[in-house]
């Protein structure tokens, strides 16, 4: 796995498949997405690439605690055998970027297919969505990932699990690298 700190056009690949999110804690549903990603770039013989943020969104804006730190995640990523992870930084020059201009870094890596969560946002006061990126690429949603209780896995429910002590319940919707 190559890593790419993100600055925008840094990374320029003739094809690939692409997922975009925050994946704080590469928990199962994460992992069943990225799987996925890996599985379709293997099928079409081009790289498989994870688009991610430091720190995640949600730890930027509601300074909630990160589940994983950078070096973690990319250790997970490299795991799930992803080619290329571009971390980029979220910040205020991150934050005024145009959905415009996102969507042209993403040019940069001629995906086949993108895969993003049906509630995805980007740009410059979330301006750009499912649609705006739809019409550009081939984009595929997933449905959310549950465990076997049929809660649904987010990053949210696992903080929460931690905050009430729940750690082994935690750990296990993070799930096990070592397999």
């Amino acid at each position: 796995m190559v890593m790419h700190s993100c600055s925008p056009y840094t990374l320029f690949l003739p094809s690939s498949i692409v997922t975009i999110g925050a994946f704080d804690g590469v928990h199962l549903g994460h992992q069943a997405l990225i799987r996925k990603v890996v599985e379709r770039a293997k099928t079409f013989g081009i790289p498989a690439v994870v688009y991610t943020f430091d720190p995640p969104p949600r730890c930027y804006f509601q300074k909630v605690p990160m589940l994983t730190p950078p070096d973690e995640k990319l250790k997970r990523l490299k795991h799930l055998k992803v080619d290329y992870a571009i971390l980029a930084r979220f910040d205020e020059a991150y934050l005024s970027r145009s959905a415009e201009s996102f969507i042209e870094e993403l040019q940069m890596l001629n995906p086949v297919e993108i895969w993003v969560g049906r509630d995805f946002r980007f740009g410059r006061n979330r301006a750009g969505g499912l649609d705006e990126l739809s019409a550009v690429f081939n984009v595929k949603t997933i449905d959310p990932i549950c465990c076997n209780c049929g809660e649904t896995i987010s990053s949210t429910r696992i903080r929460s699990l931690i905050a009430a002590g729940r750690l082994e319940e935690a750990r296990e919707l993070l799930g096990n690298m070592k397999d």
